[in-house]
């Protein structure tokens, strides 16, 4: 039971993550790096400490009492994750949220989920354990899927030509969004990483007294801090390049609609990593590495179900629409199959 509870929260995370998104299209004659830098204000800085604050114990104290070391490597994670998170931005940008989501998410699913117990030096007891096999079969069958779904958007690539692609995604660009999707879902795996890295202040957190479902909420503070660094210091660079900066004040753009979607969007895309550690504490310490495939599954298929309903994939074929509902089904199979191997 508690790891069914682990894979519904992790579904909770993918919903809001494969949502997140969705509020930016009502930024309206703002550029991308003004509406970005004011959603990642409200996801990465504001929402982690007001959230942690409520849920975690002398939230401070634990943050302040860990070694720094453990600080410098989190905070390292979160700038390197940073860069993902920003070209993820990029993606959506250039290939839709649909086929956005399953190049980057691909990547980092791999990379999430299987760096972390190599690192740690256990992938060797999953090959030989019956609950080990059933979660990396999973973790196959996820991959595979994610596989299938990005193969589904180079159908609808191939299908369409460039005003019909141009009039779902308006500044789609195959090679450029390729390119930024693949530097994205490397490094965002770098999310995992810190989320190790930082255990030391989530058990800081739990000595004191604070419930192991919020615990990775200690660890966001510092980790996202890196994050919103990187993405700061390349918006600043767009808004000068763009002459952009005027956007926040401008007198003559919806400023109150267009601070309330960012601010939304940010705070939706926040809640992603509030349920994936609730998620995590349910699924345990020895399955935990299996829900960062869950949690990639997830938005790959919130996202995707988002895409048809935008009509992103309008125009594509038939046979296109098939190959993507074969890739949710082989995603959602995934889910039961890591569920199954937490059992035994």
């Amino acid at each position: 039971m508690t790891s069914l509870l682990g894979v519904f929260f992790h579904a909770l995370g993918g919903y809001a993550s494969g949502t997140f998104y969705i509020p930016f299209r009502r930024v309206k004659g703002w550029s991308w790096e003004s509406a970005w830098i004011v959603g990642g204000l409200a996801s990465w800085i504001i929402v982690p400490w007001v959230m942690g604050s409520l849920t975690v114990i002398n939230m401070t104290q634990a943050i302040s009492n860990a070694d720094g070391s453990t600080l410098g490597w989190t905070f390292l994670f979160g700038l390197l994750w940073g860069i993902g998170g920003l070209t993820f931005g990029l993606s959506m940008r250039y290939l839709g949220i649909s086929l956005g989501m399953a190049v980057a998410l691909g990547y980092c699913s791999a990379f999430g989920t299987l760096v972390p117990p190599l690192w740690e030096g256990k992938f060797d007891e999953l090959l030989h354990t019956r609950s080990g096999q059933f979660t990396l079969a999973g973790v196959a069958v996820c991959l595979l899927g994610i596989a299938v779904c990005g193969r589904a958007g180079f159908r609808k690539e191939q299908e369409l030509d460039a005003d019909q692609q141009k009039e779902t995604v308006a500044e789609f660009d195959l090679r450029k969004g390729i390119g930024v999707a693949t530097v994205s879902g490397i490094l965002s795996a770098c999310f995992a990483f810190g989320l190790t890295a930082g255990k030391p202040i989530a058990q800081l957190a739990l000595q004191n007294g604070t419930n192991p479902l919020f615990q990775n909420n200690a660890i966001y503070p510092v980790l996202l801090l890196g994050g919103f660094t990187t993405n700061l210091i390349w918006c600043l660079i767009l808004n000068r390049r763009n002459n952009s900066f005027g956007d926040y004040l401008a007198s003559d753009k919806p400023l109150g609609r267009n601070y309330f979607w960012a601010i939304l969007a940010g705070t939706t895309w926040y809640f992603q990593f509030f349920f994936y550690g609730m998620g995590d504490a349910y699924l345990g310490e020895e399955f935990r590495f299996a829900g960062w495939t869950l949690h990639m599954a997830f938005i790959i298929t919130f996202s995707t179900i988002w895409g048809l309903a935008l009509k992103e994939w309008k125009g594509a074929s038939p046979a296109t629409y098939w190959v993507v509902y074969t890739g949710l089904a082989l995603i959602i199979l995934s889910t039961v199959l890591i569920g199954m191997g937490s059992q035994f």
